[in-house]
């Protein structure tokens, strides 16, 4: 009788072990589930900062482009009302040199403060990105 024990006894010890291993491995992958859910979440809320980021930077550039506009356009009404009352031709082209001279280095300001802003929205918008691909890079790489 006891040869019939040993049987049952190995069948239950390898029952036993399969079941052992099956909780080891169901355990792992709610571990690696729940840090995949992390990273995502993370990431989810880095696309949400770049995309703030980014839309904060197109409302300040249009809004400056909108002002600028606004400038420029009634610098002409003025420059139009001074031409119209030059009293020579020779004021009327220095008052168009003039205006020309302004409007050309006030356009070129503008242009280099837009281009200004949009680089530091683009590193703005880029920087919660940036700073995930870095945490997966050292992830990736610190099991090496």
């Amino acid at each position: 009788m006891e040869a019939s024990a040993q049987p049952a006894k190995t069948a239950y010890e390898y029952f036993t072990v399969g079941n052992q291993a099956f909780k080891e491995n169901l355990e792992r992958s709610i571990a690696a589930m729940s840090e995949l859910n992390a990273y995502s979440k993370k990431n989810l809320e880095a696309v949400i900062a770049s995309a703030t980021a980014a839309a904060k930077g197109v409302e300040t550039v249009g809004a400056r482009a909108m002002a600028f506009s606004k400038k420029s356009i009634e610098g002409q009404i003025a420059a139009a009302k001074a031409l119209a009352s030059a009293k020579s031709i020779q004021e009327a082209v220095e008052l168009q040199t003039g205006f020309a001279k302004n409007a050309f280095e006030t356009y070129v300001a503008e242009v280099n403060e837009i281009s200004e802003i949009t680089s530091a929205s683009v590193k703005e918008a880029l920087s919660p990105i940036n700073e995930r691909v870095t945490a997966m890079v050292e992830r990736v790489q610190a099991p090496r």
